[in-house]
């Protein structure tokens, strides 16, 4: 019994709703490029109006065994959880447990112990950490270089043993400069007021509420590991194998999401929103409180992290960025982490949207899954985005 089999066929009947020349070409383009940059497994999908116009699902969750990619296929969706920490955040803001100007040290007393040449740590806000402004460092742990280290920091006990030696790196609120450090400590808000550990918070109050049934955060359950895809390397032309299973540790709230694609689709039409479903997204989070994340603070330089084509421009917002280009304004959040890089994008006024993810990073300019993944936004805002429905 396939387990999102209602899914598959909602799928299958929605095709017809993209023109059968541009489901075509864009098929051809797709599958072409995850040829060229030497792609192992991708899932790809496009909505309009909550509805799947086009699904591909390519190559294999396991290269060894040849076990294809599937709806079943779970990816690891790495960055791309803090989107979802944000959502807690502002749940806990809109039950008046917080404010988002609320500095960081009043719940994480801890941060206190890190070094801020720029004034008080205690000016450091809970905006400025979601939207990379805070002035700390990008990595969580500033170093593993033998394999028989964890993958992340595994205890808060080893940050906080770090904090001494912590400092924040310019005056926060002055810049963008990403940061997972900063989502960790988003993650311990939750935990402390809420009572619960991340996990079973996100569990509780987004993932189960939005019919995510078989998302879950870090190592996976046994009776899912059948379905996790396997993660791959490629570079100087030599395909590895990477990290299978792995904990993301106590990084869980920065990047330690899995799921498959049909889950991932539950929290896309969340995001686009849905007047059949409205009343049950409100009771997760208010759309206004939603469309206040999507707000552009601060402007995202182009980089080889960040790329965009000439006369687009990026900005940060709160757990999001904004894409805007050729007259589009797209929301979105993109993910890296072990081989796995996915993305999201969405069209909140058009409501259209898409979501990828790829089990392999090549690394080489000829062969880059982060240049690929610019060219399929570029395609989508071109030939897909921009249609009138």
């Amino acid at each position: 019994m396939r387990i999102f089999l209602a899914i598959v066929l909602l799928a299958t009947a929605a095709l017809a709703q993209l023109p059968a020349n541009t489901s075509s070409e864009f098929k051809s383009f797709y599958e072409s490029g995850l040829k060229q940059h030497g792609i192992v497994g991708s899932s790809l999908v496009v909505l309009d109006h909550n509805q799947i116009v086009f699904r591909d699902m390519y190559g294999y969750q396991n290269l060894e065994s040849k076990q294809p990619i599937d709806e079943n296929s779970t990816f690891h969706w790495a960055s791309i959880s803090k989107t979802l920490t944000g959502i807690a955040i502002m749940q806990l803001r809109d039950r008046g447990l917080l404010s988002l100007d609320d500095p960081i040290v009043k719940y994480v007393p801890e941060i206190a112990k890190a070094h801020d040449p720029y004034g008080p740590i205690s000016a450091i806000t809970i905006r400025e950490a979601m939207s990379h402004s805070a002035g700390f460092r990008d990595p969580t742990w500033p170093w593993r270089d033998q394999p028989w280290q964890p993958f992340e920091p595994t205890e808060w006990s080893q940050l906080v043993a770090m904090m001494p030696y912590t400092s924040v790196d310019f005056a926060p609120g002055s810049k963008f400069s990403y940061s997972n450090l900063g989502i960790v400590f988003l993650g311990e808000i939750i935990e402390r007021l809420s009572g619960d550990a991340y996990a079973v918070y996100m569990e509780k109050n987004v993932l189960r509420p939005l019919g995510m049934e078989h998302a879950y955060y870090d190592r996976s359950p046994s009776t899912l590991l059948k379905y996790r895809s396997h993660s791959y390397q490629l570079e100087k032309g030599k395909l590895s194998e990477l990290e299978f299973n792995f904990d993301t540790g106590i990084t869980r709230s920065n990047g330690g999401l899995n799921a498959p694609i049909p889950d991932m689709i539950k929290y896309l039409n969340f995001l686009v929103g849905d007047p059949a479903h409205q009343a049950e997204y409100d009771a997760i989070l208010k759309r206004s409180s939603l469309e206040e994340m999507w707000k552009p603070l601060l402007p995202v330089p182009v980089n080889e992290d960040f790329p965009s084509r000439a006369g687009a421009r990026d900005s940060v917002a709160a757990s999001f960025f904004v894409h805007e280009d050729r007259g589009i304004r797209l929301i979105g959040h993109m993910g890296w982490q072990n081989g796995f890089i996915g993305h999201i994008y969405l069209d909140p006024v058009r409501k259209k949207a898409y979501i990828v993810n790829y089990n392999t990073e090549a690394l080489d300019p000829q062969q880059n899954t982060r240049k690929l993944n610019e060219q399929l936004r570029d395609w989508l805002i071109d030939r897909f985005f921009k249609e009138q429905n």
